[in-house]
């Protein structure tokens, strides 16, 4: 199985660096250095003496949850140099903002055995954290072979992807028990790894409960709110994905008075390359609105403000009063709710929240959250919520104490972890 794996990737191997390069037209940074993912290391690649701790950060959601291990890492390991690795151009353009110069950084490679082996050649490092559900086999057997102990962290896997890995359940369990270990988020997760092969499995909670909300935010936060106009209700709806928006201003059309006046509504895509899509979307809808990177301040009269950066997830969310976590309209999973509630924000989901299922399930419980069922009672649930300041304080604090009772994964996972 493994070696029809591989056969595919060697297919693949010439088409890519085209895929690379269409990318790279919205987004510039998937031209960068194209050879890394082939295993080859020019002078651009950053060298690396002693002693080195890699993490694999797929994208922009797996890269902010690095946050605390990264801080914990540097404390306890001063002389460690930490490497970070990304497969997408926004993770490692979130990497560049939380951490600048204080990790090294380049791309995974690609999962054909040359590239695995010159990745660890250059590298040598002491051991791998590969974060939530990166499992690469090529990958984890070449670690094994070499001896560098592999971690899956802040494990997580939904019943569909266990169902996937199941087609294949002689290769997952291969990759599975050559792993260290599996760092689970939830008992579910663990039970799907287990019942997939993983021998080495701990339920330690999730690395997004202990990210420090950074000053700047929220410093940043008060600022948009002041552009946006401190006196009127902000709705966010935060990391929306293709179709949701539209679904999103369908319903904002079939309630006009839904929302209190003036309410405004900013919306962030989860992804940079739809900034553009999203505003010839309000542009052909004849909708006025503000683009976050202008720094302008919003006229009263509009009523939209695209959230057209990165890296400012938690400033938008500080600078609202109703949350709505995107993602979750359609069944695309959900996205991240542990943010705008660790801001004591009331926030609301959709139906589909399968990748984020307990932290979902259980902030709902504690009154933390709510579920719609669709963008129209999406709609009239933020508009009950924009209209009621003491329903927003009860969730408030709900969501602040739910957090606090779900801190001290980093703590769990560092006394867990052979380093």
């Amino acid at each position: 199985m493994r070696a029809l794996y591989t056969l595919l990737w060697w297919l693949a191997l010439p088409l890519l660096p085209l895929r690379l390069l269409w990318r790279a037209r919205r987004e510039p940074g998937y031209a960068e250095r194209i050879g890394e993912r082939y295993g080859r290391y020019g002078p651009s690649t950053p060298r690396i003496d002693g002693e080195v701790i890699w993490i694999h950060a797929v994208s922009v959601g797996e890269t902010r949850a690095t946050l605390p291990l990264v801080e914990r890492i540097q404390r306890e390991r001063p002389a460690a140099r930490i490497l970070l690795t990304h497969m997408t151009a926004a993770g490692r353009e979130m990497g560049r903002a939380l951490f600048g110069d204080r990790v090294a950084q380049v791309w995974l490679p690609y999962d054909v055995p040359f590239a695995v082996r010159s990745f660890l050649r250059r590298f040598r490092p002491r051991a791998g954290l590969l974060m939530e559900t990166e499992l690469w086999p090529n990958l984890i057997f070449e670690c094994a072979r070499t001896g560098t102990r592999l971690y899956l962290v802040n494990a997580r896997l939904s019943e569909k992807s266990a169902a996937g890995y199941a087609y294949v359940a002689a290769l997952a369990r291969q990759m599975l028990e050559a792993l260290a270990g599996c760092a689970a988020q939830t008992p579910d997760d663990a039970a799907r790894l287990q019942a997939l092969g993983a021998t080495r499995v701990e339920v330690v909670g999730n690395l997004k409960f202990d990210v420090a909300v950074p000053q700047a935010a929220l410093e940043l936060g008060r600022e948009l709110r002041l552009r946006f106009g401190e006196s009127r209700p902000v709705w966010v709806a935060g990391s929306t994905r293709e179709g949701e928006e539209a679904l999103l201003l369908d319903a904002l059309n079939h309630q006009p008075s839904a929302l209190p006046s003036p309410t405004l509504i900013v919306i962030v895509p989860r992804h940079p390359q739809r900034f553009e899509a999203v505003a010839a979307l309000l542009t052909d809808r004849g909708i006025p609105f503000v683009r976050r990177s202008t720094n302008a301040a919003v006229p009263a009269d509009v009523r939209v403000v695209l959230g057209d950066s990165m890296g400012e997830m938690f400033a938008y969310y500080a600078a609202s009063d109703v949350a709505f976590v995107g993602g979750s309209l359609l069944p695309l999973g959900g996205q991240n709710l542990i943010e705008p509630i660790s801001l004591g924000v009331p926030t609301l989901v959709g139906p589909h929240t399968f990748n984020f299922a307990e932290a979902t399930n259980n902030a709902i419980a504690a009154g933390a959250a709510a579920r719609v069922a669709d963008a129209n009672e999406l709609v009239r649930v933020a508009g009950e919520l924009l209209a009621h300041p003491d329903q927003r304080a009860t969730m408030r604090a709900r969501a602040l104490a739910f957090t606090a009772a779900h801190r001290g994964t980093t703590e769990r996972l560092w006394n867990w972890l052979d380093l």
